[in-house]
């Protein structure tokens, strides 16, 4: 079976996110928090460029005029060009070289090794072997831990368990490395693909405005709409069905690209 293709929408995000050239440059002047530089190593004449406050630097600060002065030389990652053609730059992509190049080496899809630091709602964080000490370098989405229905990444890993993951992309900028564990794990929906047209008897997992969630095997979930569930008017699905309850589905489609299973009623005509 073929691997589904990428999302278009992330790839293009993924490209934007791409190391450009590293420039050196010239510190001109200030226009409110932003960085007036002029490039030293253009040719055929100067150019003025601009890094915007939030490119100036990893530390926190009141103002860029903080950490640098008129006539100082610094490098800076080009980022792109303001609607008026503008040079933009970000000097916190080459603040630390040692990051730098740390994070340069990694290629997407390469596996790599390392420690959780810490687990929040939002993601986990991970020392990533090798990286420059005093730093985390590691970060992995809720969405990018397991193929299955998480209430919280702490479901999935603890601080200081060592773990391997898979590169999604290394970014000077931010100074992270973005990285997904359940890319080193089978979607089960590869196996289930073949279960279209089943009739299944399984229990209730999620209930929401819209319809239920139905916990079809070991993380497989497929949604049935509110108007399979009923030919009664409903405003929601509590009204007829409780968490926990087993309800028979039939299986209408497996899409691996959405990564999605939708169910409609047993023994009923597919009502797309």
């Amino acid at each position: 079976m073929s691997e589904p293709a990428p999302d278009p929408r992330m790839q293009s995000l993924i490209n934007q996110l791409w190391p450009g050239v590293v420039r050196t440059v010239k510190v001109i002047g200030f226009d409110g928090a932003d960085v007036l530089v002029e490039l030293v190593d253009a040719d055929g004449g100067a150019e003025i460029g601009r890094i915007p406050r939030h490119e100036a630097s990893m530390r926190r600060m009141e103002h860029p005029s903080a950490l640098f002065e008129v006539g100082q030389e610094i490098n800076a990652e080009e980022i792109g060009r303001w609607r008026e053609g503008q040079l933009l730059l970000s000097a916190r992509a080459c603040e630390i070289p040692a990051l730098r190049s740390f994070l340069l080496a990694f290629e997407r899809g390469q596996v790599v090794a390392g420690t959780v630091s810490a687990v929040h709602n939002f993601g986990v964080f991970v020392h990533v072997d090798g990286e420059p000490d005093g730093l985390c370098t590691g970060f992995i989405r809720v969405p990018d831990l397991t193929w299955g229905w998480i209430n919280h990444p702490s479901e999935a890993v603890e601080a200081g368990q060592r773990i391997a993951a898979e590169v999604i992309i290394a970014e000077p900028r931010s100074g992270q490395v973005t990285l997904s564990l359940k890319a080193l794990q089978e979607d089960p929906l590869v196996r289930f693909a073949d279960q279209v047209g089943r009739v299944l008897t399984a229990p209730i997992t999620r209930i929401v405005p819209f319809g239920v969630f139905v916990q079809l095997a070991p993380d497989v979930v497929g949604f049935l709409h509110l108007a399979e569930l009923t030919d009664e008017p409903a405003e929601t699905p509590d009204q007829f069905v409780d968490e926990g309850e087993l309800i028979t589905v039939r299986v209408t489609e497996v899409d691996l690209q959405r990564h999605r299973v939708r169910l409609g009623a047993a023994g009923g005509a597919d009502r797309t």
